[in-house]
């Protein structure tokens, strides 16, 4: 087998892909499901963001560590079966020590087991990389996707309900109450962003405030490009 399989790839490359480029919500628009269930809350998007970024980090690691062991004829199966032990080791873990987060999120955990970012990161990148590469993998699309449901939920919960990580001490535990705040007044809340058409809007405006972003920092990278070329002629 060549040592090319075996590099991986560069660490800023992987983080800033995870994190921006390949955003799991914002970039590769994937598990669109528990997206728009669960962000009603911030305190809901992290939970479900952290349950994903484990098995996302989990599964990584086991199948780069198997996939010279398992024959490409049956290698989906089988990081299909992995990923399913991994999401019923979390469901159950979750129902025993976070037991009112579990019941907040219902059945959105046991389908993390199709969310097609899980299954393709083992795909695209862990059945080609290192255990380490691969970890690091997990970990920076977990993140962003922890990043963008806080977020979507935090907007969604300060304008529908003028809160920010409530009932954070019930759901996630004792340790998490500092991070529950009221922001706006009850009397200047809309229940309309916590509704499924508040949901709708705040990811459609996410979505375009993260391309307008982008295309100012691709803008401006060619713009410095230019520039260079010009001074060394």
């Amino acid at each position: 087998m060549s040592d090319s399989k075996d590099k991986g790839p560069d660490t800023r490359a992987i983080v800033r892909d995870g994190l921006w480029d390949n955003n799991v919500v914002l970039g590769q628009m994937l598990g669109m499901c528990p997206v728009m269930a669960v962000t009603s809350s911030a305190t809901n998007g992290l939970g479900m963001g952290l349950a994903t970024m484990v098995v996302l980090i989990v599964s990584n690691a086991m199948i780069a560590s198997i996939r010279n062991w398992v024959s490409d004829t049956v290698r989906i199966p089988v990081f299909i079966a992995l990923i399913a032990g991994l999401v019923t080791l979390v469901d159950i873990c979750l129902n025993a020590w976070l037991h009112e987060l579990y019941k907040v999120l219902g059945i959105y955990i046991a389908l993390i087991v199709v969310n097609c970012a899980v299954l393709g990161r083992a795909e695209a990148f862990a059945s080609r990389n290192t255990v380490a590469a691969s970890a690091l993998d997990g970990t920076a699309m977990g993140l962003g996707f922890t990043l963008a449901l806080v977020v979507m939920g935090g907007i969604r919960e300060i304008l529908g309900a003028g809160t920010l990580f409530a009932n954070a001490h019930i759901l996630l535990g004792a340790h998490f109450a500092f991070l529950e705040m009221r922001v706006l007044p009850e009397a200047a809340s809309t229940l309309f962003m916590i509704l499924p058409p508040g949901g709708f809007l705040t990811l459609g405006l996410l979505i375009a405030a993260r391309r307008r972003i982008q295309d100012g920092l691709e803008a401006r990278a060619a713009a410095s490009a230019s520039t260079s070329a010009v001074l060394a002629n």
